[in-house]
């Protein structure tokens, strides 16, 4: 899991190049969730066969955020990957 660090007054894109794990499948659906809920909050969301993409405001400063991407890929098996958002005033 990977670290970034967003400003609360930032708005930030975040992307998962997938295609490394898809093995000749595909990304058909694509949702985002943040945990803990609220303060963090995903603006956008957009998917393409190989990648996935999220655009997201807002949080608290000093708060954690676990920002989670799951998929669906063309045979129908589930995947998922998650981002660390620290928000710092920068």
């Amino acid at each position: 899991m990977s670290l970034i660090a967003k400003d609360p007054q930032a708005r930030i894109d975040h992307v998962i190049d997938w295609s490394a794990y898809l093995a000749g499948q595909s990304v058909i659906a694509s949702v985002w969730s943040v945990h803990p809920a609220g303060g963090l909050t995903v603006e956008e969301a957009a998917f393409e066969p190989g990648r996935t993409s999220v655009r997201v405001s807002g949080g608290a400063v000093g708060q954690l955020y676990r920002l989670t991407n799951r998929v669906t890929l063309s045979d129908g098996q589930v995947d998922e990957r998650s981002v660390t958002v620290r928000v710092e005033e920068r």
